[in-house]
């Protein structure tokens, strides 16, 4: 495993429990919003983590802590992730995997071998204008299997949307509601917040949307969602 990062424990990233975090190192997508630069460009990876180090503070910690959010960059890309999952699994811990969606063909043997407890999934965009958005090629069919895999999958799982004003309007939140269908009920959207480390720095200088306006862009969500649910 590619470790760049290691957070030793958190009350949000993984909803009800207590974790630890690990930052994969490696992305196949460039959104321009990332906020994980060092983690996504080869040319800013800092040396990698000790994986034997990390499971030893997760030994030492069973007990206290009860999952572990394996985050990135992106995780999938990673060769030796089952391996690296099932030490962890071993120890009694839940696991919960963020994902870009672009691999489900690992995604699909994570959760058939049960290594997985929850998945959260970016949605970056509209099927239409994901290539645009991701910074590149994306097949947008295996985006479609990865969230038709999390919806039948049984587990815990969210998509989620990090909404930016000079990309992504009303129009295209409509579009990814669209796309994720029954699992909207699973959805959070959340607010770009301008900070250094992204991948185009450019975005830091423009207009985001305000309060007001995202506050309606929620609302816009929930009728969605009560909509699917009557």
């Amino acid at each position: 495993m590619r470790i760049g990062g290691f957070q030793k424990i958190s009350l949000i990233d993984y909803p009800g429990k207590i974790s630890a975090v690990v930052f994969t190192q490696g992305c196949n997508f460039r959104c321009p919003f990332c906020h994980n630069a060092h983690l996504v460009l080869p040319s800013l990876f800092r040396e990698s983590l000790s994986e034997e180090e990390i499971i030893g503070f997760l030994a030492s910690r069973t007990g206290r802590l009860q999952g572990v959010v394996i985050t990135g960059g992106e995780p999938t890309l990673q060769n030796d992730l089952k391996d690296f999952i099932k030490k962890i699994k071993v120890m009694g811990y839940a696991v919960k995997l963020d994902t870009n969606g672009s691999r489900p063909f690992i995604l699909e043997e994570l959760i058939r071998q049960k290594l997985v407890d929850f998945v959260a999934m970016d949605v970056k965009a509209p099927i239409e204008r994901y290539r645009e958005v991701s910074g590149v090629n994306v097949n947008p069919d295996f985006i479609k299997k990865s969230i038709e895999l999390l919806i039948n999958s049984g587990l815990q799982y969210q998509f989620r949307t990090t909404f930016t004003k000079p990309l992504l309007n009303e129009v295209d939140l409509s579009g990814i509601m669209s796309l994720i269908g029954q699992g909207a009920k699973n959805f959070c959207l959340q607010p770009f917040v301008p900070q250094e480390s992204i991948l185009d720095d450019t975005l830091l200088d423009k207009a985001q949307y305000q309060d007001e306006e995202f506050n309606l862009l929620r609302k816009c969500c929930e009728e969605t969602i009560e909509a699917l649910a009557g």
